[in-house]
């Protein structure tokens, strides 16, 4: 007897998973997690500034899917994320009571590693195309539009073998904001950010400006 309902219950249970699978949503909503990893560089910088090591920048979140035609191929896309990106390169930024200083480490200078490390809140705004259906999970899919961010955290460190330094940069501007584009085919798809404001304010070397827009290259992965 226990045998027999263990059965049923087997049964209707594949019964209404296979019933939930063949259910078409035609209210169906696409890609509304991410996962990025970025590649960052600059856009505009000095021309004795170089980059080391790897700087790289992990960002996810969640986009708000907003289909606007019949088809839900077309829609607007509003989401609230989270992303730490780190710019590794010879600007050494040191701190003597309250005053920053920047300078750029020559090639006779022994050290490790010298970054700017920021920590964001980012608000992410997508004009979204794809050729997506109800049952069809592989498509290609073209999103552009506009990130905004809050850098909660900005710090700058340095590491030598003889010291290591790290304090909390007033200098980095806080408020963030860029042109992201997003375009790729089932899994893979590639990211770019180009940032609109340089991520030091006020900032030079030498009398000259760090204008340093942040562009980023990577690739997004999205379920859901």
């Amino acid at each position: 007897m226990l045998r027999n309902s263990s059965l049923i219950i087997f049964f209707l249970f594949v019964l209404g998973a296979s019933a939930q699978n063949s259910t078409v949503d035609s209210l169906y909503l696409e890609d509304q997690f991410y996962l990025g990893l970025t590649y960052n560089t600059f856009g505009s910088k000095p021309s004795d500034m170089t980059q080391r090591n790897l700087p790289f920048g992990l960002q996810f979140g969640f986009i708000k899917d907003m289909p606007i035609n019949k088809n839900r191929t077309v829609s607007i896309g509003l989401g609230l994320g989270y992303a730490v990106n780190n710019y590794y390169s010879n600007l050494i930024a040191t701190k003597e009571n309250n005053v920053i200083a920047y300078s750029f480490a020559d090639d006779d200078t022994d050290y490790k590693r010298s970054k700017i490390e920021t920590h964001l809140v980012e608000l992410p705004i997508e004009f979204r195309w794809r050729k997506s259906t109800p049952t069809d999970y592989k498509f290609l899919r073209i999103y552009g539009g506009v990130k905004l961010g809050y850098a909660f955290s900005a710090r700058s460190k340095f590491v030598s073998d003889e010291l290591k330094e790290s304090f909390s940069n007033d200098d980095i501007d806080k408020i963030r904001y860029g042109l992201q584009f997003n375009m790729g085919y089932n899994t893979w798809n590639v990211h770019v950010y180009y940032g609109l404001n340089s991520l030091l304010d006020g900032a030079a070397v030498n009398g000259e400006d760090l204008s340093l827009k942040p562009i980023r290259v990577g690739f997004n992965f999205y379920i859901l």
